[in-house]
């Protein structure tokens, strides 16, 4: 039985600029970087001569993400999907005030598709951006009825 959502993992193709985005940006922190290689992940993965570097970053309320980084198998340097495309679109997040996020993000070079926009239930108002490697992150905060 699942007793809990455990990471989300996420490849990206700069290390380096990932980490400045999620850490310096969206607050999240460092809690584990590995450097990985050798029978365990590559019987894991199911590939040969896996070299990765794994970092494991907490958000403010403490769920994981896990960005990883292959020194071996270098894929595209961007996602290529759409909002629409078959599989993981998006990682979502919830926020205080959409409108300072907005404001806070944009001034950090954050692009986002469209400018934050209440529901039509009038629950949540929520905007979509343009994370590293054009992974879509969306930004939600919860309206009071």
């Amino acid at each position: 039985m699942i007793t809990g959502l455990r990471h989300a993992g996420i490849v990206v193709a700069d290390l380096e600029r990932a980490l400045s985005f999620w850490c310096d940006v969206l607050g999240f922190r460092i809690v584990k970087q590995l450097e990985e290689k050798g029978p365990f992940i590559d019987a894991l993965l199911g590939l040969k001569d896996v070299r990765v570097t794994t970092c494991k970053l907490s958000g403010p309320d403490d769920n994981l993400v896990e960005l990883l980084h292959f020194h071996s198998h270098p894929d595209k340097h961007s996602w290529g999907g759409t909002p629409y495309s078959t599989g993981l679109t998006h990682l979502a997040f919830t926020v205080d005030n959409i409108d300072d996020e907005y404001k806070r993000l944009r001034v950090a070079g954050v692009d986002f598709l469209g400018l934050p926009a209440l529901s039509p239930d009038g629950c949540a108002k929520v905007a979509y951006a343009s994370g590293p490697e054009k992974l879509l992150l969306e930004f939600v905060q919860i309206v009071d009825p």
